[in-house]
């Protein structure tokens, strides 16, 4: 995948993706009279309100849910478009940082695992591109993984700007008077990323070296149905004991 040149921030940034579309993850999971419903999808935090109720209305109709997800569905992603503005506005130290990405997902019958680096000073960034590229590469045909890993990709960069904010809040108080860029205290996330850049010489927003090819390369796996189900049925059996434990606890 080409990528395009990046711009090496010294000097704080105001909030925001490290990516060239501003897009925040959005993650659904509700749960009315028994019934559940969970999503993951990105969204345009400068969208109107009103887009917002416009898509839960046309959530529940579309995969004909019941009439109480409607104002739960609003209230979810109107509460995550909030935490994110709660942050626009305050600094964001990057300098010059390259963090791992990692990938565990399983989309319907397809399982992919990857981790690769990616720079976060690259705000020409693309996931989606990205992902396209990664499911031509690999053969996947399945129209749904290619979404599903563009969100994984925006959900964890977004966890790290979120950090990046944290950290420079952080700095600015312990070192007040001193230039907060020459004495960045990165966090857990970061400094794995920082020993990782000692590996890695070159800058892309995506990085895989030759020689770490056998270990950083992608792996896939297609299930079959008997998977598939085994799967659910684990997932759908780990639901009902968190729900035991948390009955005897009440």
């Amino acid at each position: 995948m080409k990528s395009p040149a990046s711009a090496s921030w010294k000097a704080p940034l105001k909030f925001r993706m490290p990516t060239a579309e501003n897009l925040i993850p959005i993650r659904l999971d509700i749960e009315v009279d028994g019934q559940p419903y969970k999503d993951a999808f990105t969204w345009n935090p400068y969208d109107p309100d009103s887009e917002v109720v416009m898509f839960a209305k046309r959530t529940v109709k579309d995969l004909k849910l019941a009439p109480g997800f409607l104002p739960q569905i609003v209230q979810s992603i109107q509460s995550q478009l909030a935490t994110f503005q709660s942050y626009e506005g305050q600094d964001m130290y990057v300098g010059d940082l390259i963090i791992p990405i990692k990938l565990d997902l399983q989309v319907n019958h397809t399982v992919i695992r990857d981790q690769f680096l990616w720079d976060l000073n690259n705000f020409d960034s693309d996931p989606e591109e990205f992902a396209r590229t990664l499911c031509k590469d690999l053969g996947i045909e399945d129209p749904e993984v290619e979404p599903a890993i563009a969100f994984a990709i925006r959900e964890q960069l977004y966890e790290i700007a979120i950090q990046n904010v944290t950290t420079a809040r952080e700095n600015r108080i312990s070192k007040k008077g001193r230039r907060a860029a020459e004495h960045f205290t990165p966090s857990k996330a970061s400094g794995a990323a920082l020993d990782l850049m000692k590996l890695f010489s070159f800058r892309s927003s995506v990085v895989r070296k030759r020689k770490d090819w056998d270990y950083y390369k992608p792996v896939l796996d297609l299930l079959s149905n008997e998977d598939v189900d085994a799967l659910k049925a684990k997932e759908e059996r780990s639901g009902w004991e968190g729900k035991l434990v948390l009955c005897e606890s009440i």
